[in-house]
């Protein structure tokens, strides 16, 4: 198998094997793995518990390092640093700061992608409308249930806007609602062209949404193609008609037994369960009731349907009107300097202070003119002259006796 630039995802003889402390084989995760996946595709990688779906994609994002054979992400290897911002990944265990709110982990992790502020906020708020948990913005993640833990990390994996979008488990822990809402977000994304790849061992959300598939055991590649050829029975024709009598039904059989056929099976067509569900919470929510957890999830975040922000759109609407070069964008002004809570404090006791000095000064009533003290030019002069008289009259005291 060769690999080409035009493959997002490529592996070839991809093999893991775990050893003990002596080195000693332990456990062969994966086994002579070969993978093509193209862009714009929706592939599933399916198996039971231990089959090798977390250690094959760990190896995709150089988490892991192969024991042989060799992996390349957009042409480049996997521990290439350079293709990780085209990457967003949803671990099988939601790895979130738990004294973090929602608001914030998301901001942590738009500011690792350098995004400027302005375009953080916006698709911080997309998102979280977008995932249903607006209402819930600013709780603590450690006080989210589960399935709101994995809205919540489903929106970190597309806060970069990725190339190529890895879920692990996606849905574990969602209720049906989210989960329809996940299955619908990933027709949208590979509309627009991104590659996403999603592993799971619930069949019904990957018969749902993937193109190929491929079936993992033990490690080994069993099975890869298209769902529709996999599915296929080819031993058997299914015709569906509105509902027919007995007698229409017993001509059938005969038309049938003339023609060596049997008929296998008559049976009325059923609704999904999950459709029902789907159907009794909208009209919940039609009727207002309150619920504290999280609510259905909102429109697709508009930089995820069209690839652009509102300001990019904006620009280049002008761009292509005047004709100018792009604006530069202004540096914010960083704001002033918060005090300390020890200064702030001496402030509010000196103001205390001051109030109360004032409010004792208009309480207290002015002295008579004549006890009023005099100006602060002249009290210096005035103790001078108090000491000369005390003086003086000490003197005249002892004259008079004598």
């Amino acid at each position: 198998m060769h690999a080409t630039h035009d493959h997002v995802i490529v592996t070839v003889g991809l093999t893991k094997v775990f050893r003990d402390f002596w080195l000693r084989e332990k456990v062969s995760a994966v086994a002579d793995l070969d993978l093509q996946i193209e862009p714009g595709e929706v592939f599933g990688l399916l198996g039971p518990n231990g089959s090798g779906k977390t250690t094959t994609l760990n190896m995709l994002l150089g988490l892991l390092f192969p024991t042989r054979g060799r992996v390349a992400i957009f042409g480049r290897p996997a521990t290439d640093v350079s293709i990780k911002a085209r990457v967003g990944f949803l671990p099988e265990e939601t790895y979130l700061y738990p004294f973090l709110d929602a608001r914030e982990t998301l901001d942590y992790y738009a500011r690792l992608f350098h995004q400027p502020r302005h375009q953080r906020r916006r698709r911080i708020d997309m998102l979280l409308e977008m995932v249903g948990l607006s209402s819930v913005a600013y709780r603590r993640i450690n006080e989210y249930s589960k399935g709101m833990q994995r809205r919540i990390g489903l929106a970190q994996a597309l806060i970069n806007d990725p190339d190529l979008l890895i879920l692990d488990e996606p849905t574990s822990g969602m209720d049906p609602i989210g989960t329809r809402e996940v299955k619908d977000l990933i027709g949208i994304l590979a509309g627009r062209g991104k590659t996403v790849l999603l592993s799971s061992h619930l069949l019904a959300d990957v018969e749902d949404v993937c193109d190929r598939v491929c079936v993992l055991y033990g490690g080994r590649q069993r099975a890869v193609g298209r769902i529709d050829e996999l599915l296929a029975r080819e031993a058997h024709t299914q015709i569906t008609t509105d509902r027919l009598d007995d007698a229409t039904l017993a001509k059938i059989r005969d038309v049938l037994a003339a023609g060596s056929h049997e008929l296998l099976d008559v049976s009325t067509p059923r609704d999904k369960l999950e459709s029902l569900f789907l159907r009794i919470v909208e009209e919940a929510q039609a009727k207002r009731l309150v619920t504290g957890g999280a609510m259905a999830g909102g429109p697709v975040a508009e930089f995820l349907r069209t690839g652009q922000d509102d300001d990019q759109q904006g620009r280049l609407v002008i761009e292509q009107l005047v004709g100018a070069e792009p604006p530069v964008e202004p540096v914010a002004e960083p704001p002033p300097p918060m005090p300390s809570p020890a200064a702030q404090a001496d402030e509010d006791v000196l103001d205390e202070l001051i109030s109360a000095d004032e409010r004792a000064d208009k309480d207290t009533p002015p002295p008579p003119a004549d006890r009023r003290p005099a100006p602060s030019a002249k009290k210096q002069d005035q103790a001078d002259q108090g000491v000369l008289d005390d003086l003086l009259g000490g003197d005249r005291s002892e004259e008079s006796s004598s």
